[in-house]
């Protein structure tokens, strides 16, 4: 077994070596994807757009980019997943050949176990979801008498899934291209997001969840991958092992982040579901329900983009960890309770005030 993945891992550090070699004039692109393939634009961008489109579709993306990351921290503890920038420095599959050198990045040295790709896994739920969601509102407005015709149908369709795999394609060659994965680990991701992506396609319950089952998801989800590491702990198992790897073969101290470790992502997701419940049941969200004009909607969304912009330049401080999580906490929690509540109710209110003043 330990032969074949070091077969395969070798075969990974080969194909990044290759990608780097002949596709260096592509560095800025590769590194443009991962970045946006990176969940943080999914609740700072899509769900605020979407929730003021259709609603139903923007809670889901959360609940599948949530679900999905924490099942990703999950598998990748039980998976023990290495990474080719520090594999390629300490692998006997090189004993007695010349190791590849492989080029690092500022997104290169990610302190997490490497199986699998959470980049991979969120932008196949994010966008898998996204898809169906399109379709399956065109399907509605055909069957409520908004004809189209069958050739047009099956030109969306082919447009829309040729765009999905060409967006999981250049995500996974770009994190093989900056080392920070090996090819069977964002082919893992891509099949795993697909399948939490299609699971929630099939989930009603999402759209009429309770503040308490907000609440009490959250704290599930939070005691249950505590609870696990701690287990692990108790039995000699280090979760962690890949931090001290990180610090010691990333070429640059600095690309080493904090909010890239294991519990920064858990606290971020935790953060994000627990705020889309306070949002959802806040009384200033059942205000602004009632009558949201199309003037509402499209200011709301302008304005909570650019609040949302100006929110994400905030870096909580990293000198104690502990500070650095429930910080993290907060401004998760933040994102969605603005954008679903409190930048639409400043919205109407003010809307409604110069509504007066021009009667």
């Amino acid at each position: 077994m330990n032969a074949l993945m070091d077969s395969m891992s070798g075969f990974g550090v080969s194909t990044t070596h290759y990608l780097q070699t002949n596709f260096k004039d592509a560095q800025g692109l590769f590194l443009w994807v991962s970045w946006a393939a990176d969940l943080r634009n999914t609740f700072f961008i899509f769900f605020p757009l979407w929730f003021h489109l259709r609603s139903p579709v923007a809670i889901k993306l959360i609940w599948v980019a949530v679900i999905g990351d924490w099942l990703n921290l999950v598998f990748k503890w039980i998976l023990f997943g290495e990474r080719p920038y520090w594999w390629v420095h300490e692998a006997d599959y090189y004993a007695n050949t010349v190791r590849p050198h492989i080029e690092q990045y500022p997104m290169t040295c990610e302190t997490g176990p490497g199986s699998p790709s959470g980049h991979s896994m969120g932008a196949a739920g994010v966008y898998y979801t996204l898809v169906t969601s399109i379709l399956a509102i065109m399907t509605t407005k055909k069957k409520f008498g908004i004809k189209k015709s069958s050739n047009k149908d099956w030109y969306l369709k082919v447009v829309l899934w040729t765009l999905f795999w060409g967006v999981q394609v250049c995500v996974c060659l770009s994190r093989v291209f900056i080392a920070a994965h090996f090819p069977h680990q964002v082919v893992a991701g891509v099949i795993t997001g697909i399948i939490v992506a299609e699971a929630f396609n099939r989930t009603q319950l999402i759209y009429s969840a309770s503040m308490k089952k907000y609440f009490y998801t959250t704290l599930f989800l939070t005691c249950f991958a505590v609870g696990f590491y701690l287990l692990l702990k108790a039995m000699g198992v280090d979760l962690l092992w890949t931090l001290e790897k990180a610090q010691k073969w990333c070429v640059k101290p600095e690309w080493v982040h904090m909010d890239s470790t294991p519990f920064a992502s858990l606290l971020r997701n935790m953060g994000t579901l627990f705020g889309l419940g306070l949002g959802l049941h806040s009384p200033l969200y059942t205000e602004t329900k009632k009558s949201s004009s199309s003037a509402v909607k499209a200011l709301s969304v302008i304005s909570t983009l650019l609040l949302l912009h100006l929110f994400d330049s905030f870096k909580p401080p990293t000198h104690t960890a502990a500070l650095f999580y429930l910080l993290s906490f907060c401004k998760s929690a933040t994102v969605p309770l603005v954008t679903v509540s409190i930048i639409p109710y400043c919205v109407k209110g003010a809307l409604s005030l110069q509504n007066k003043k021009g009667v």
